[in-house]
């Protein structure tokens, strides 16, 4: 089974509830983060909306928006 690319339709009449939309993480340079598979590093560079560069110690990473696997500390 596949997944459809486009986001279903939500009807004002139905009694389900409608899906909310998580708001977009904002990090700022110099920032301490959290991420799940690189662990702790701190926002080098932003690229508004895009991404943002993180210095993990021995490694850089460009973390793509939206940043499900990353958290603010």
């Amino acid at each position: 089974m596949t997944k459809s690319a486009v986001p279903r339709r939500h009807l004002p009449s139905s009694p389900f509830k409608a899906p909310v939309e998580q708001p977009i993480r904002q990090f700022n340079v110099g920032d301490r983060v959290s991420h799940d598979e690189h662990g702790l590093g701190r926002v080098v560079g932003i690229e508004e909306g895009i991404a943002v560069l993180v210095d993990f110690g021995s490694v850089q990473k460009r973390v793509l928006s939206p940043y499900t696997k990353m958290s603010a500390l």
